[in-house]
């Protein structure tokens, strides 16, 4: 058959509408979801990819690209990997109950930027700074809208033009090519790197001050660390020459922890070991080891902060009454005590009898389902993530799906697309399921999309 007869026997659009007139999808969507995919179709006509037009399956994919669409692309998934604070699957989760507490805040009007004392125009960079100031034992404290956005807002503020000293151990490059010395270019700062990748002593700080340099920044290692021949110089001595020189210390601490309840299970040092130790300045996230929503904080010396504030750049980086509100109740559980609340922080210290019992409560539901599969409850490494407590390990338990002669790739592929997404991890023939990240509530979603994914792929 010839490209102009495939052409030909496209259904018209007129036909296509009239046939999907009983769906409740509003038309234009109808429209411009049938526009899509008659245009991909043309286009695999026009390379001779087509060789028939089957109407059925045209009709099939327009209803299929309207669900998509009306569905959205930001969905639910499972993590099923064992890596606690996924980049790419939202970081840290946030628990129902402090959600709740947000909504008044959230779905109404707010004091965001309103004295109700005074009854005129208020400021909104105030409202988190007593309970920072409690928890971090810091002057002040400011929130913007993440981690990145803080480095290079005190970049640009304190060292625009003038020179940063950053050990070359730490010029780090994070996810999504996120790299020190790109950041500190662009905000207008001047990199002057000192010592070797793996020794960087007092005296490499010492030699490469001078009247142009502002800042000495050092950088938390995220997602590597330097073993063997290695030197760090101490926090104490780095704040004891940025005092003598009158220059700023700066800690990009990356992910902090403001609790010593965190310290059972990650070797890092918490804001406050980073303030008593003297740094003018530190930023870390508000979606890694605290455990709420994605947030840059800088808690350091009061008049540093007060400086920050007036960068016209505070405009593009602040946040919104979301973040604020869910930030504030995720502090409020830091205040309270009551870790429970902080999710991330349970799943870091769960123990691991209970992730056994778990693991064998999953492995029964999956197998109610499909007796057939071949199932072991193991013992496995689960790993901090979002470059925090970077190369720690954390024993943990997982259901194994051993495949026999099915590709596990095709598995876990269909396991991708099944409803809701379950992501895991793969060796050796076999799919694990990291108990770890998996909630109680999703163990018949998982058993559900094991299924639909066994037999898709058999």
């Amino acid at each position: 058959m010839s490209k102009q007869e495939l052409y030909s026997q496209i259904p018209q659009m007129h036909e296509i509408m009239e046939q999907l007139s009983s769906h409740n999808y509003n038309r234009n969507v109808v429209k411009y979801s049938a526009d899509k995919v008659l245009s991909n179709l043309r286009k695999k006509i026009s390379e001779g990819k087509i060789d028939i037009i089957n109407k059925d399956k045209i009709i099939n994919n327009i209803i299929s690209s309207c669900e998509n669409f009306m569905q959205g692309s930001i969905k639910k998934v499972i993590n099923a990997t064992g890596i606690v604070i996924h980049t790419n699957l939202g970081r840290s989760p946030l628990s129902e109950d402090l959600f709740k507490k947000s909504m008044e805040t959230v779905c109404g009007y707010s004091n965001l930027e309103y004295d109700v004392d005074k009854g005129s125009r208020g400021d909104r960079y105030h409202h988190l700074s007593e309970y920072l100031r409690y928890l971090t034992k810091a002057e002040d404290a400011l929130v913007l809208n993440n981690n990145a956005a803080a480095v290079f807002l005190i970049l640009n503020t304190f060292a625009e033009n003038r020179e940063c000293i950053v050990s070359r151990g730490e010029l780090v490059e994070i996810g999504g090519s996120f790299r020190i010395p790109d950041v500190m270019r662009n905000s207008g700062a001047k990199l002057q790197e000192v010592g070797t990748t793996n020794k960087t002593k007092i005296s490499d700080y010492e030699n490469a001050v001078n009247p142009e340099t502002s800042v000495i920044m050092k950088v938390h290692k995220s997602n590597y660390v330097i073993k063997g021949f290695t030197e760090e110089t101490p926090y104490e001595k780095i704040c004891q020459l940025t005092n003598k020189n009158n220059l700023i210390s700066y800690y990009d601490l990356g992910s902090g922890s403001i609790s010593d309840f965190s310290l059972k299970f990650c070797k890092e040092p918490s804001v406050k070991d980073i303030i008593d130790k003297g740094f003018d300045l530190v930023s870390f996230s508000g979606d890694k080891l605290l455990g709420g929503v994605q947030a840059g904080i800088v808690a350091g010396k009061k008049h540093l902060i007060d400086r920050l504030k007036t960068n016209q750049l505070m405009r593009m980086l602040r946040v919104d009454k979301i973040t604020l509100s869910l930030l504030q109740n995720t502090l409020k559980e830091y205040i309270n005590e009551d870790y429970e609340q902080i999710r991330t922080l349970k799943m870091f210290n769960e123990s691991l009898d209970s992730l056994k019992s778990r693991a064998d409560d999953l492995a029964r539901c999956i197998h109610n389902l499909t007796p057939d599969l071949s199932l072991e409850v193991v013992e496995v490494t689960s790993y901090t993530g979002g470059g925090s407590c970077p190369m720690q390990e954390m024993n943990s338990y997982a259901v194994q799906l051993n495949t026999g002669n099915i590709s596990e790739a095709e598995i876990e592929k269909h396991l991708r697309q099944s409803t809701p997404p379950v992501i895991c991890r793969t060796a050796n023939k076999k799919i694990i399921f990291d108990l770890r990240t998996i909630f109680k509530e999703e163990y018949e979603d998982i058993a559900g999309g094991i299924n639909w994914a066994v037999k898709m792929s058999s």
